[in-house]
């Protein structure tokens, strides 16, 4: 597989060293490079790009507010792994959903480790569209493999259905508790984009904040459910639909 990338950098000397990096690498295939976010954004309209190599600290429009401009395409929005010299800017790397975060000066060996995250996700993302949805599923985007993938800080983590007991949201994050281990993953995201894309049959959303395995529930009362050593409340909008669940049972 190869993907198409750029490279957007203010600094000459620091440009060129990203395009001789992504020359050299057998995966990348180099289709522009652009010495303002501006002209980049202007090169985007004419090509199709699956990567971009992008520093943050420039004049007019910055690393950070380009991308903020590309994730209002939605799905199809080129990644993007940032190359800068300040280390301060990489909690808003993450918000953007920001591939990996390269800090200046960087070597071929921290470019490729960077790089190979992007090649990963473009397989990955390739297999689930290459992959035959039943007409009957809930919706198109939902998970029939046995595993996801979310992004953690910068990388992708798989997960295997079967270990997760729960998850739960915390403003734009998403804590997802698994079953032999104490520290819960966390990850940027919301739970109603896991309720859209985790199979039904499967997983239920019990409260605002709350989503439960449902083959790990230990316990249910008229108001609440106990996964382990946690009780979740079951929220009043949710109650039907867990009404529905309980129907088969009682």
């Amino acid at each position: 597989m190869t993907i198409n990338c750029i490279a957007v950098d203010d600094e000459p000397l620091a440009l060129g060293l990203i395009c001789a990096f992504i020359e050299q690498t057998p995966f990348l295939n180099l289709v522009g490079k652009y010495g303002s976010a501006i002209e980049a954004l202007g090169g985007l309209q004419n090509q199709k790009v699956g990567l971009i190599f992008l520093d943050i600290q420039m004049p007019n429009l910055n690393g950070i507010e380009l991308a903020r401009v590309l994730d209002s395409r939605g799905p199809n929005k080129p990644r993007i792994i940032f190359t800068t010299a300040y280390n301060q800017f990489a909690l808003e790397g993450y918000r953007v959903d920001a591939l990996d975060y390269l800090l200046k000066p960087f070597n071929y060996e921290e470019f490729l480790h960077a790089s190979n995250k992007a090649l990963a996700y473009a397989e990955l993302l390739h297999r689930s569209n290459a992959t035959p949805v039943a007409e009957n599923t809930a919706t198109p985007a939902q998970i029939e493999d046995e595993y996801l993938f979310v992004k953690v800080e910068y990388q992708l983590v798989r997960i295997a259905l079967n270990d997760i007991l729960y998850m739960e949201s915390l403003k734009d994050y998403v804590k997802i508790f698994l079953q032999n281990t104490d520290k819960p993953i966390l990850t940027l995201g919301s739970l109603k984009a896991f309720e859209e894309k985790l199979p039904a049959k499967r997983f239920l959303r019990v409260h605002r904040s709350y989503m439960v395995s449902l083959d790990k529930i230990n316990s249910i009362t008229r108001n609440a459910l106990q996964i382990g050593k946690i009780n979740i409340t079951v929220g009043d909008q949710y109650r039907d639909e867990f009404n529905k669940f309980l129907s088969k049972w009682v």
